[in-house]
């Protein structure tokens, strides 16, 4: 979330990328966890903002966005911890 310019500019951005992986036909209903890194740095994006550009609120299947900071290990649990829920409430 603090690479602006990867995020929805070129071929190889993050958007793009996530559109290519979500169209698998494998992935069709498979839940999507983001975890938005980073959230420490004042250039990164907001969680709010990360979700807009990426198209998330779109999206027609579970997705969640967790603001993380990985060197602290903030928010990697929760998401996982949402992810595992998820996945266990139906079989993939």
């Amino acid at each position: 979330s603090a690479d602006l310019e990867r995020i929805d500019d070129g071929d190889d951005c993050a958007l793009k990328e996530l559109q290519r992986v979500l169209e698998e036909p494998q992935l069709r209903d498979v839940p999507l966890l983001v975890l938005a890194n980073k959230q420490d740095l004042k250039t990164s994006m907001s969680v709010s903002q990360l979700s807009q550009r990426l198209g998330l609120p779109k999206l027609k299947r579970k997705w969640k966005i967790q603001a993380t900071i990985a060197v602290e290990a903030q928010g990697l649990y929760e998401g996982l911890d949402w992810l595992a829920q998820v996945l266990g409430e139906n079989s993939y």
